[in-house]
Formats: C-alpha cells, structure tokens, sequence
C-alpha cells in the first residue's frame, strides 16, 4: 500500500540521517498546528493565514503544501528551547 511504502522511506530517511549525524524530530499534525496557530484543530487555511503573519509575507502561501511546509519549521524554531532544556536534563543524568 501506499501509506507502506511512504513508511518504509521514512524510516530509512531517518535512520540515514541519524546515522550521518544529522538530528531528527517529528511532530505530531497537532504539535504543529498548536505552535504556530494555537490552537491543535486549525485548519488548513488559519494555519496558511499565520504563517502569512508569523513570516510577514504579503499574501499566504500556496499550495498548502508550501505552508504545511513553513509550519513545520516555525514549529522546529517553537520548540528549539524545549529540546535544548530536554537534552540538558537527559546530559545531567547521564553524568550521574
């Protein structure tokens, strides 16, 4: 099936990147839409209208894909603090 094979290249993305050295997050649909419209059941449109505003851009950006895209990044900036704080606990633990 398709929603199988999509899986698998996943899989071996991340698992390529990991092995290259490269970090790997995923969000969830709603970790995204939480970050960047505040709200984890935005749609499609509230999520390209804050995108429009969080970047500035003078129209929203299209296809949706473009701004599903632009959300992802904005929710990777969002949560940098976060992991940063996660990997600080998880370096002091180990240290123990």
């Amino acid at each position: 099936s398709t929603a199988m094979s999509v899986g698998q290249a996943s899989g071996i993305a991340m698992v390529e990147a990991v092995n290259a050295g490269c970090e790997v997050v995923q969000y969830s649909p709603n970790e995204v839409k939480s970050a960047v419209a505040g709200w984890g059941n935005a749609d499609k449109v509230q999520m390209q209208q804050m995108v429009q505003t969080l970047l500035g851009l003078a129209e929203p950006p299209h296809p949706f894909d473009a701004a599903d895209a632009a959300a992802l990044a904005l929710c990777h900036v969002a949560m940098a603090p976060m992991r940063a704080a996660a990997n600080r606990a998880v370096s002091k633990v180990s240290a123990k």
